[in-house]
């Protein structure tokens, strides 16, 4: 069932997830199509969470905006409810932030990842080229994660309640909280059609699941379910994003994810596990919720006997 209406407001609004921008010139949404697709989101009973280029919107468009209740993500702090960088720089922000980057400059840069912890709300890290990752990789990504929790931990233990996703998410959850990409959540592109998310417009603009003639129209939307995603039902890493387009891009299945992704997010709920259990050892901490299971297992793929 749709939650959420993401629109972006110009070809070349920010990207808050693994895609890159691929289109080469600006365009603004049509003002028409932008009052169109707020009101589809008010008919349809949907959030609508704004994605912004990074220049000033002509008054007509903020005044359309402002109309309704909905979310700023921007690549700029001000006016943002969610604010996007593109790689590293100092950010002092009330707001949480979605940090893109790629494995090198991640792994080299942890003591910037703790002292972004120390002045923002919430951190999400996002990877631009989870399929790249090799085995060399997913060592050094389980010696970052190890590393990182330590600092993680001394920021608990002096009082502070750090938001990471690649370790605090996995700590807070019970059941599977992924992307929702065709299920909960559907995007509105400039050119007015609806897409399963903004990586499915920046790859193939012809690749649309309706317009807002029409309304949402999703071919066999039920794989883009988790009851019918045969590896993800089964699997506990319940922080991880479940990218229905790099599932795509990389198995030709929308509800089937790559190796690299199953095993980077393994690695993270494993370092969620000890980090749950190291700050145990100093008090009690997060007594509703229940253990993180050990496991013996970074693809759930090679379980697949097991659930036959």
């Amino acid at each position: 069932m749709l939650q959420y209406l993401i629109i972006l407001l110009d070809n070349q609004s920010t990207s808050f997830c693994h895609y890159d921008i691929a289109k080469t010139e600006r365009r603004l949404m049509p003002l028409d199509n932008l009052r169109e697709g707020i009101r589809f989101g008010m008919m349809e009973n949907l959030m609508i969470q704004f994605v912004y280029p990074d220049y000033e919107l002509p008054k007509a468009y903020n005044d359309a905006i402002e109309s309704i209740d909905h979310t700023k993500i921007k690549p700029t702090k001000e006016g943002a409810d969610v604010l996007v960088m593109n790689g590293f720089s100092d950010a002092d922000a009330l707001v949480p932030v979605t940090l893109r980057v790629g494995k090198k400059e991640l792994l080299a840069n942890e003591t910037k990842i703790v002292e972004l912890l120390k002045k923002v709300p919430r951190l999400n890290v996002v990877l631009t080229d989870i399929e790249t990752f090799t085995e060399k990789d997913f060592a050094d990504y389980k010696m970052f994660l190890e590393s990182l929790s330590e600092a993680v931990r001394d920021l608990y233990l002096d009082g502070k309640t750090p938001q990471l996703n690649l370790l605090t998410d996995r700590m807070m959850l019970s059941a599977m909280n992924n992307c929702g990409a065709g299920e909960t959540s559907i995007t509105l592109a400039p050119n007015g059609k609806f897409y399963v998310c903004p990586a499915f417009y920046y790859d193939d603009d012809t690749d649309n699941v309706g317009g807002l003639e029409l309304g949402v129209d999703i071919k066999n939307k039920q794989l883009y379910q988790l009851d019918h995603a045969p590896i993800c039902r089964h699997c506990e890493a319940w922080q991880c994003k479940r990218c229905v387009w790099l599932n795509r891009k990389t198995t030709l299945e929308v509800n089937t994810p790559s190796h690299e992704q199953c095993v980077l997010t393994h690695l993270e709920r494993n370092a969620s596990r000890r980090l749950m259990n190291d700050i145990r050892r100093f008090g009690s901490f997060l007594p509703e919720q229940g253990d993180i299971e050990e496991i013996d297992y970074l693809d759930p793929f090679d379980k697949r006997e097991d659930w036959l």
